[in-house]
């Protein structure tokens, strides 16, 4: 169970992508490397400057070992 208690929506996908990352067992400099990306894009979205599209999002599940189908649920239980 999600321990993310976050008011507003934009907080709780924050929170539940480095909660995801956490759970991985992975840093954000080795997600960035698997990635193909800097340690700050890791940073920046987890931080909330900046904003993933759809297919970032799914590259970041796919490193992560959890499908876009299982993030995006989990968000939807979040957000009830």
């Amino acid at each position: 169970m999600s321990k993310i208690q976050f008011h507003t929506p934009e907080a709780q996908l924050q929170a539940l992508l480095r909660e995801v990352r956490l759970e991985a067992g992975v840093r954000q400099a080795e997600l960035a490397e698997k990635l193909g990306q800097p340690q700050s894009f890791v940073s920046k979205y987890e931080s909330g400057e900046r904003r993933l599209d759809i297919l970032e999002l799914r590259h970041v599940c796919g490193a992560l070992g959890i499908s876009l189908q299982c993030f995006v649920h989990r968000l939807e239980d979040l957000l009830k």
